[in-house]
């Protein structure tokens, strides 16, 4: 089976699932004594950035402390019908995304004051209950870039994102200030595949950077690595761990963990505190919101040295990454 069909199956599988959810005229929640907490997905939680936010839920279900329900491959048309049918179902705290719903599901919130909305978005909290979170793993991205820098034999990286957003712009911006720390005069290229999930189409802008020179790819979309492991170049993962799927190929991830964050708004939900904050620092380094993962068998040890002194210093505050959410040149 290829690559492009694996993928088509379990977007399908997705699609059915989601289909298969609770929503109109049903209850999701049925008097259950926990925190109710419903997740909605633009995209399938296959791909990378819903995937974290699914496992992290999955888990605090598992552990008793929440009855999780989920939609996955919601439509942005669509989307504020399903947050609305979550809270009049009973959920209290509504998990997704508005990047492409910023007005719609601000919307929803204001009509909704007793429910509690945990959003990803690229603006403020609004509110006493739409609270807001960022996936800042630009620190992990900034140390996988200095190890792309010892690495990278052509003098030519790559990056490939979803949407030229600030936080994918930060991360691609992190991932060259590292590279070029440990190797001024660097070449780079990114590129955008304007979807959030479309793994051929990154394979394709993945495989159109590594003709033009480069040899280590930035994959902030899933599909990246699929370009790089069929020219047999490197890989960097973004948010999860792609080395077992991906060995030899994928030497490093810029990992994110929604954990810290999820374990805030519901301590607060639990204290009966506000939720309408910006949850964005517990992705924090310091907070075990992200970090580095890399196989040391692919990285040579000078560039393991330089990046856990920055490592060191990031987790102790005494370095700070800078920000930079301008579209990568």
């Amino acid at each position: 089976m290829s690559d492009a069909q694996a993928y088509r199956r379990r977007l399908l599988a997705g699609l059915a699932a989601a289909a298969a959810l609770p929503l109109i005229g049903k209850n999701a929640f049925a008097s259950s004594p926990k925190i109710k907490v419903a997740g909605v997905h633009s995209d399938p939680v296959a791909n990378a950035w819903n995937a974290r936010l699914h496992e992290a839920l999955q888990q605090a279900a598992k552990a008793g402390r929440i009855d999780y329900v989920f939609s996955e491959s919601v439509s942005n048309t669509d989307y504020p019908r399903v947050l609305r049918e979550y809270a009049n179902q009973g959920a209290q705290l509504i998990v997704g995304e508005s990047y492409g719903t910023e007005r719609d599901s601000r919307a929803v919130a204001r009509d909704y004051p007793k429910v509690g909305f945990l959003m990803g978005s690229s603006s403020g909290p609004a509110g006493d209950n739409f609270g807001v979170f960022g996936t800042w793993n630009h620190e992990a991205a900034y140390l996988t870039g200095i190890l792309a820098g010892h690495m990278t034999k052509t003098g030519k990286l790559g990056a490939v994102g979803g949407y030229p957003i600030p936080e994918v712009n930060r991360l691609i911006n992190a991932y060259r200030l590292g590279a070029s720390e440990a190797k001024p005069g660097l070449v780079f290229q990114s590129g955008f595949i304007n979807t959030w999930f479309d793994p051929p189409k990154a394979k394709e802008a993945a495989l159109a950077q590594i003709d033009s020179g480069c040899d280590i790819l930035f994959g902030e979309r899933i599909g990246t690595a699929d370009g790089a492991k069929m020219r047999g170049k490197l890989a960097i993962g973004s948010l999860m761990d792609y080395m077992p799927r991906y060995p030899g190929t994928v030497y490093s991830n810029a990992s994110w963990y929604f954990d810290p964050i999820l374990e805030a708004a519901l301590a607060d939900l639990a204290a009966g505190k506000p939720v309408g904050r910006d949850y964005s620092p517990y992705s924090m380094m310091a907070r075990g919101g992200n970090d580095i993962t890399f196989d040391r068998s692919l990285v040579p040890a000078a560039a393991l040295a330089q990046m856990e002194a920055r490592r060191t210093a990031i987790k102790s505050g005494a370095f700070k990454v800078p920000v930079n959410d301008a579209k990568p040149a």
